[in-house]
């Protein structure tokens, strides 16, 4: 069962909660983050107890844009996505899993912008991972 985790707000998400709570996703959440904060994006992760979401969640963003919101699960890592029609015009030809853009191109806008929500479990995906944000950032 795929189960929200991180919902006591009275408990921060530091390192060591994460690494407990991901087990033996940790390493690849870590090598996430550890991309991220690279010299090469320079993406800045910023955790927030959402109150109307019941938990916390992860917003990385660049300046002040935000790139990818992240959420912890019990399985997997969720990396959420959002593209306008436009911006997000590319990803069908981006190098990536075709189950991604399978994703995004069956799911409904929300307003006016479309999700494309990815479930992290292996460091094989990080690949793709990156794709997508260098993608998001006009990097790609």
């Amino acid at each position: 069962m795929n189960n929200l985790l991180l919902t006591d707000q009275e408990v921060i998400p530091t390192e060591e909660v994460l690494e407990m709570e991901l087990g033996n996703i940790y390493p690849v959440f870590d090598e996430f983050i550890g991309a991220v904060q690279s010299d090469e994006l320079k993406l800045i992760p910023n955790w927030r107890f959402y109150k109307d979401g019941k938990a916390w969640l992860c917003k990385i963003t660049l300046k002040k844009k935000t790139v990818v919101w992240l959420s912890v699960w019990s399985d997997c890592f969720k990396l959420a996505f959002y593209f306008t029609d436009k911006s997000g015009g590319e990803i069908p030809g981006l190098p990536i899993n075709d189950s991604i853009k399978e994703f995004y191109l069956n799911h409904k806008p929300i307003g006016r912008l479309k999700p494309l929500v990815v479930e992290v479990k292996e460091k094989a995906q990080l690949a793709d991972i990156n794709t997508l944000i260098k993608y998001k950032i006009g990097t790609f």
